[in-house]
């Protein structure tokens, strides 16, 4: 009977965000918007089907697990490390003031200073989910503007550690045993430490040489389920046993398998599920949410919005600009922050048990969760935009019609083997700009050392073709004969529809498929066999090299238009 509940959540759930997500879409909405309203629809709190909330959560938090492993996979941590000169005070900063003016308008509103404090620290912690959700949206996600946002999360997901440790504490109602504040602090500090040295070790011996050798047994499978086993373990293990939170843990392991170079492949390769599971984060933040609160705490509601729709940013902004970065910087990551996290519901849980808050206080922050989570990507555009009139003059580009511009120079290749090595080099030889594409770790290694370019990881992945720099290619050459390559065709073109792409296929009957997938050039191993022994046997005729020349390309129709086939007229000149 459990385990059909839990199906039945996880079902329902992903379908309730599915109908509401594409209903958003729709109607022009942010898809977030969607899945909190399936949230609400399957929650406890509105008539209708009622899904396991403590299930969602659990499904939510293997997302946010995924979701932050892969973004700690593109981070490195010399850019981490650049950005927490800003980081760190801005954290403090905007912390502090959010907090202190949340406390004074709830205490004008009745409440007393100590609950309004508390709620204000939960409330001054934004969701890294939702940000790394808007600011991918806007290929800012690994841009400056995310780097410093990221590290600005980190840092308030160690400070609500430290307030989650002190908080039972302080407030306990036998919290006069005598405990000291200043020892639970240098614990926690030590905890800290240790979890960083543990990563570096990791990062550096243990995840390449692991991840190493299941690589050379080429099972896609394995390589999988080793990031995966990576990804879980650290984060479950950073909670267990040094008291962080499950996603500062999945964001430590994936920098640690992002020094490696098996990133690009553990990104793209083994994290297929984890939209799927990162958009059950957001239905069981709506499940969260009592209607009736809108009508029942609205003054409360609406100062706690106020802080974190404007305060909040405004913080940001001018701490950002303070520390020195410009305002097309400031701004953004300002309007980033207009939203509250994940971790508000774990410091507001706490603070309820211990009776911090109360139940008034609870509905205000859901309430003001779900609004501000549902406004954010708009915010954000609008910020986009600001940011862009003060950095340049003229027209401000809509994100939409930003596109990259093309070097016909530039060539990724997909395979290495003994075609792929004579297309390399001939290409080499006319000063073409190419990048490698290869699962063979050893291949890859090989030509870095001799100065390539090279990705190592599954092409089948539209991530891998991402990495390799499809967006600004101007050809793709499938150099290997990839059984999926109609496949490999049809996404390429979504990414870059002014590709051209040149394939290779073993057997005639094979050529029409890749052809209506957009391949501009086929060449199939069959018919350019069929050219090289009707060349050896007419070499004797010396004739011109144009009637030669005409002579293949004769061949090369009667080939590929043979009777019975569908295959259409190779073009050798496209």
């Amino acid at each position: 009977m459990e385990n059909m509940t839990v199906m039945l959540t996880f079902t329902l759930g992903l379908a309730g965000a599915l109908v509401f997500g594409y209903v958003a879409l729709r109607l022009k909405l942010s898809p977030i918007i969607g899945y909190l309203l399936a949230g609400i629809a399957v929650g406890p709190y509105t008539p209708g089907i009622h899904i396991n909330r403590v299930f969602a959560e659990q499904f939510a938090e293997i997302g946010i697990i995924l979701l932050l492993f892969g973004i700690g996979l593109r981070f490195h941590l010399r850019e981490l490390l650049a950005v927490w000169r800003v980081a760190v005070p801005g954290a403090l900063i905007q912390s502090t003031l959010s907090t202190t003016v949340l406390a004074w308008l709830l205490h004008a509103l009745g409440w007393s200073w100590t609950s309004g404090f508390i709620l204000g620290m939960a409330i001054s912690v934004a969701s890294t989910v939702v940000m790394a959700l808007v600011l991918g949206e806007w290929r800012d996600l690994h841009a400056k503007i995310g780097h410093i946002a990221i590290g600005w999360t980190v840092v308030e997901d160690i400070l609500t550690v430290v307030l989650l440790l002190l908080l039972p504490i302080v407030f306990a109602a036998d919290a006069g045993v005598g405990q000291s504040i200043g020892v639970v602090l240098a614990v926690a500090g030590l905890k800290i430490v240790c979890l960083a040295v543990v990563v570096v070790v990791l990062a550096q011996w243990i995840v390449p040489w692991a991840l190493e050798r299941i690589a050379k047994t080429r099972s896609r499978e394995l390589f999988t389920l080793a990031v995966l086993v990576i990804a879980v373990g650290i984060a479950v293990g950073a909670a267990a046993i040094f008291g962080v939170s499950m996603a500062l843990g999945a964001f430590l392991a994936g920098l640690a398998v992002g020094r490696s170079e098996f990133a690009a492949r553990a990104a793209n390769d083994a994290l297929p599920m984890r939209d799927a599971f990162a958009v059950l984060f957001f239905v069981s933040v709506g499940m969260l949410f009592d209607p009736r609160s809108l009508v029942q705490v609205p003054g409360i509601i609406a100062a706690v919005l106020f802080v974190v729709i404007v305060v909040k940013p405004l913080a940001a902004i001018l701490t950002v600009r303070l520390l020195g970065e410009p305002m097309t910087t400031s701004i953004p990551v300002g309007a980033a922050f207009s939203q509250v996290g994940e971790f508000s519901f774990v410091l507001g849980s706490v603070a309820m048990g211990l009776g911090l808050i109360n139940q008034a206080g609870w509905n205000a922050l859901v309430a003001a969760s779900i609004i501000s989570i549902a406004l954010n990507p708009y915010i954000y555009r609008w910020a986009k935009r600001q940011a862009s009139r003060r950095g340049v003059a003229g027209p401000v580009p809509v994100q939409g019609d930003i596109r990259p511009e093309i070097d016909a120079n530039r060539v990724i290749l997909v395979g290495y083997g003994p075609v792929g090595q004579i297309v390399h080099k001939l290409l080499l030889d006319r000063g073409a700009e190419i990048t490698v594409v290869d699962l063979n770790l050893d291949t890859v290694r090989r030509l870095k050392a001799e100065g390539h370019m090279a990705v190592y990881g599954d092409v089948l992945r539209p991530g891998t073709l991402a990495d390799a720099g499809i967006a600004t290619s101007g050809s793709l050459i499938l150099s290997a004969d990839i059984q999926d390559a109609a496949d490999i065709i049809r996404q390429a073109l979504q990414l870059n529809a002014d590709l051209k792409i040149f394939a290779r296929c073993a057997h005639l009957r094979d050529a029409a498929a890749l052809r209506r997938a957009g391949a501009a050039v086929v060449a199939a191993g069959e018919a350019e066999v069929g050219v090289a022994l009707s060349e050896v046997v007419t070499a004797d005729d010396q004739m011109a090299c144009v009637i030669a020349a005409d002579h293949r390309e004769e061949i090369r129709s009667r080939l590929y238009e043979a009777p019975g086939s569908d295959t259409p007229r190779y073009v050798a000149r496209s």
